[in-house]
């Protein structure tokens, strides 16, 4: 399986190859590596990168707020990635005319939430911010998947929040 994947607007074509159960090949613009894969939780991994003298790291790698788009953190770092993007948006649509039916924000990784922008019933444009959640020492800003009206806000600022956990939904 092959995928685009942008990160800080380079974009790198990675192709992803099942060997064995848990071991992959991968390869990033070219360059292959084996990699030892085990989920950890529900957005966890632990890699073993080119066998047992490799380097091994952990990372979460939670759902972003748009379709396609992921929160990557790893060594204390968090990186914002798209998936697919030029094969899951079309070239003079608006980037949230896709999203169909209510769409849920969700935490993308356990943090604090600092602000919520909306109330129930506001009108809301697509990309427009929605609420921001402090993760790591960062704040991130979340964003509505597409144009509506805020239909539910489960949190308010202050509470803390763990990977996955509803935040809002758009209608």
């Amino acid at each position: 399986m092959i995928f685009e994947i942008e990160i800080n607007g380079r974009t790198r074509a990675v192709s992803v190859e099942r060997t064995l159960a848990g071991h992959y090949r991968i390869s990033v613009d070219g360059v292959a590596h084996d990699v030892d894969a085990v989920r950890i939780g529900q957005f966890g991994l632990s890699l073993v990168l080119d066998g047992e003298s490799g380097r091994s790291r952990e990372l979460q790698v939670a759902p972003g707020s748009t379709a396609g788009d992921v929160l990557v953190t790893m060594d204390g770092r968090v990186v914002s990635a798209a998936i697919d993007r030029r094969r899951t948006s079309r070239a003079g649509f608006d980037a949230g005319a896709d999203a169909h039916g209510e769409q849920a924000i969700v935490a993308p990784m356990p943090g604090r939430v600092v602000r919520v922008l909306v109330q129930v019933g506001d009108e809301v444009t697509a990309r427009q911010g929605v609420v921001v959640v402090e993760a790591m020492k960062m704040e991130n800003e979340l964003r509505s998947p597409k144009a509506g009206k805020v239909k539910e806000v489960a949190v308010a600022a202050g509470t803390s929040v763990e990977a996955g956990r509803t935040l809002l939904v758009i209608e």
